[in-house]
């Protein structure tokens, strides 16, 4: 999969861009604040029409203009895509695929594939659960859209039986209903969540070591707040049963794959907490280009991936590795200098120089 034009209108600090891409390695070069992250950005938007920077929409609008365009068309193995999405300031989107409007932002999912990683993912290993399940699920939904929906549905059940538990004339009839509503979308989620860590965990392995010249080893661990994954069904109900009257009391659902999340540990040591800086990168190294293996297996090709000014952040051993690894994949690199990369530019390369929201070759 590789990105052949993308067209901005009033996005950002850019009035008008577009740009043809190579199938190679793509650089942005140019000073901080100039409007290299927000390409990245808004290619990024295409795959999830949601920013990786901001939940408000408007902040991508440009600041004289009531609206913004971005338009992507992307090459693969069966059939090339256009990707067009109209962001409003009142938050509401329309998003087209092949010129076909969809209603749901589900149908997006999988249509573009992209693998991004960025300064800000150092939070998937250092920052709160809900950073490590919103990776997982992003990561998920572009897979597989039985997961999106089950995800949806599993959240929807969780608001109203916590809108249930708030409410002083309780019905626990209706929580046996959300109940069972809870275990059924929730065995999906956890069962799909549990699958993704195991291949996380095969690829990661050979990944982090090569990473690493065999220093350090791996190892992911799903920590669920159901207790018995045996049968996660069966189980999660008894658990439901079991909290019943904590959750009553704190007016809030406890248990469930809202709560679960993930360790990472080097050496059989947790990362979050004894793991070094340097560490800690190269963890999220590892799961950005097992992510890329993962999608890879799945979908038979490779999805884009986006370094945004990432390269100064690591040491020649994990840019090394990068660098040398990325000969297949279609990568768009933001930096502030070209030295670094030099020797890894081709023909099948193109660098970009970006000032004051103006990108020339």
């Amino acid at each position: 999969m590789y990105i052949k034009n993308l067209m901005l209108i009033n996005y950002r600090n850019y009035e008008e861009l577009n740009l043809e891409f190579k199938n190679g390695v793509n650089v942005f070069i140019g000073d901080n604040a100039q409007g290299k992250t927000n390409i990245l950005e808004a290619i990024y938007y295409c795959a999830f029409a949601k920013s990786h920077r901001t939940s408000r929409d408007k902040e991508l609008i440009h600041w004289n203009s009531d609206s913004s365009f971005v338009s992507l068309k992307v090459g693969n193995n069966r059939l090339d895509k256009k990707i067009d999405i109209n962001i409003l300031k009142d938050g509401k989107k329309a998003i087209k695929v092949n010129s076909n409007k969809i209603s749901k932002i589900g149908e997006l999912f999988g249509t573009f594939n992209v693998v991004m990683f960025s300064p800000e993912d150092l939070k998937i290993i250092k920052e709160s659960p809900s950073i490590r399940r919103r990776f997982i699920d992003m990561e998920l939904c572009q897979l597989n859209n039985k997961y999106y929906y089950n995800l949806v549905q599993y959240n929807k059940v969780i608001n109203q039986r916590n809108i249930v538990l708030k409410n002083r004339g309780l019905s626990e009839d209706m929580l046996d209903i959300y109940d069972k509503q809870l275990v059924s979308f929730g065995e999906y989620v956890i069962k799909s969540r549990l699958d993704y860590i195991e291949k996380l965990n095969y690829y990661g392995k050979d990944i982090h070591n090569d990473i690493t010249l065999g220093k350090e080893k791996i190892e992911f661990k799903y920590l669920s707040s159901v207790k018995n994954l045996d049968d996660i069904k069966e189980n999660f109900y008894i658990q439901l049963k079991k909290n019943r009257k904590k959750d009553i009391e704190k007016g809030i659902s406890t248990s469930g794959p809202h709560r679960d999340d993930f360790s990472v540990f080097i050496n059989d040591v947790e990362t979050k907490s004894y793991g070094s800086q340097g560490q800690q990168r190269t963890a999220v190294l590892t799961i950005k280009f097992a992510s890329l293996k993962i999608i890879k297996k799945e979908n038979g090709e490779y999805p884009v991936l986006l370094l945004d000014d990432v390269l100064s952040e690591l040491d020649s051993n994990r840019k090394k590795y990068i660098l040398s690894t990325i000969g297949d994949i279609q990568t768009i690199i933001t930096c502030t200098g070209i030295s670094d990369i030099h020797e890894y530019l081709d023909s099948s390369s193109k660098v970009f120089k970006v000032k004051d929201g103006k990108v020339s070759i």
